[in-house]
């Protein structure tokens, strides 16, 4: 079953129109390399659609949380950004990073993983940051548009895209202070091992954001130099650092004489670093056990409780001793040996699905294991978000997808969407390093129905 109105009208005329599940995966092949893009290649049969109240209720509740989030430190470690970052399971290394750059504001970069139960989105985990990723997913809309039955639907029905590289561009303007086309070098730098696998997903969007005006240039840590009191990529000042290494690649051995220099040369005025290494606090899962707790619901306004109630699911640190459950007291370890195939286990600080452990999908004792090992570890416990499946053309009719919407907030609101499929109904997380499938998204315009 389709859950809105808009997609059960597109699947309606697909069919009368006769536009085959291959077609539009073959529109988007057509005009992109679409294995140098975040899509791997892969593409959904069709795109999703979002009705016009949907994407504003999802719309003003991911700005609420984003509002919560980003007033932790504020409102309960009293400014102290240090003490958040330990709250929030991260290590020495860690915390002196983050603290170099705490008088910057934090980032407006910002996707939203979600998964859509019956009644709604429900947050799967949040990323803030350059560190985003799936920023290209527009030009698959462009390249779908290319056939023409779909252009109709989408022309008839008032349906638009937003182009979130579009918006990361205005985004990365409005936070370092650059305009397009004024000569500035933005440098995405990324960390040694990763640059070799994504380098040419970077150089496509690098390509497209030329013609945004920003003159965006892929490479990693150790192709940077520093004198001179400047931040160099060969022969060329660096503006601006896009900042593609993560705070977790502060535990690899390498990680601190690679990156530090580089944050303490943005600490000298010598370079911009969008976006800053605190801006990854926030998308702590860490930092969501604290706004999911009870006892911090009296910090928020009515309007962000009212938002985090829609999209946050149950989380707590994993931590030996008691947490409130539904109004009730209950010791953690217990009540999560006893509701294993309704929970599952995330590390607080990591990306991609790493470190995952679905309850449901692990045997009892090796559950208990997992649990007694990992305790006061960084890792949170969460309760099972359970998403309805979504139907796709195939090549017997409709199938069921189980899909993550990536939603991206950006300095002027909503940024666009990145959807990503699997046909696994039971799985642990929907991950395109995993084999997963990608599509676009098309909503109701303003003046739409």
């Amino acid at each position: 079953m389709s859950h809105n109105e808009l997609t059960g009208l597109y699947l309606k005329e697909a069919a009368q129109r006769g536009i085959a599940p291959g077609d539009l995966p073959a529109a988007a092949g057509r005009e992109l390399d679409l294995v140098a893009t975040s899509f791997r290649g892969r593409c959904l049969t069709r795109p999703v659609f979002l009705e016009q109240a949907e994407l504003g209720q999802l719309t003003a509740d991911l700005e609420n949380l984003y509002g919560a989030l980003t007033a932790l430190p504020g409102r309960l470690f009293g400014g102290d950004l240090g003490a958040f970052a330990s709250a929030v399971g991260l290590t020495g290394e860690q915390v002196g990073a983050v603290l170099m750059a705490r008088s910057a504001p934090p980032t407006r970069m910002v996707r939203a993983d979600l998964y859509r139960e019956a009644a709604g989105f429900r947050l799967m985990e949040l990323n803030i940051g350059s560190t985003v990723g799936g920023g290209d997913n527009a030009m698959v809309n462009r390249a779908m548009l290319t056939n023409d039955d779909l252009a109709d639907f989408v022309r008839e029905h008032s349906l638009a895209y937003t182009d979130t590289l579009a918006e990361i561009a205005n985004t990365i303007m409005a936070e370092s202070g650059i305009s397009a086309h004024d000569g500035s070098l933005v440098a995405a730098v990324d960390w040694p091992p990763a640059a070799d696998r994504f380098n040419a997903v970077l150089q496509t969007s690098a390509n497209e954001l030329a013609t945004l005006g920003i003159d965006f240039v892929p490479c990693h840590l150790r192709n940077l130099s520093l004198h001179d009191h400047r931040v160099w990529l060969g022969d060329r000042p660096v503006d601006v650092i896009y900042r593609l290494f993560m705070i977790e690649d502060l535990l690899h051995p390498d990680g601190p004489a690679l990156i530090n220099p580089v944050l303490q040369a943005a600490e000298r005025g010598e370079v911009k670093i969008f976006t800053p290494m605190h801006s990854q606090l926030y998308s702590s899962k860490g930092a969501l056990a604290l706004l999911s707790d009870e006892a911090n619901r009296p910090l928020c306004t009515e309007a962000e409780l009212a938002s985090l109630d829609r999209l946050l699911p149950w989380t707590r640190m994993l931590r030996a001793g008691p947490v409130t459950v539904d109004g009730d007291r209950v010791d953690l370890l217990d009540y999560a040996l006893g509701l294993r195939e309704n929970l599952i286990l995330k590390p607080t600080s990591m990306h991609g699905g790493l470190g995952i452990v679905a309850g449901w999908q692990t045997g009892e004792a090796e559950w208990d294991r997992q649990l007694r090992e990992l305790m006061d570890q960084p890792y949170v416990l969460q309760r099972r978000v359970r998403p309805e499946p979504e139907p796709f053309p195939g090549a017997d009719g409709l199938e069921p997808w189980v899909l993550t919407w990536g939603a991206y907030l950006c300095t002027r609101g909503y940024g666009g969407m990145w959807v990503r499929g699997t046909a696994d109904r039971d799985t642990g997380g929907v991950n395109m390093a995993t084999g997963a499938y990608a599509t676009c998204c098309f909503h109701e315009s303003a003046s739409g129905g």
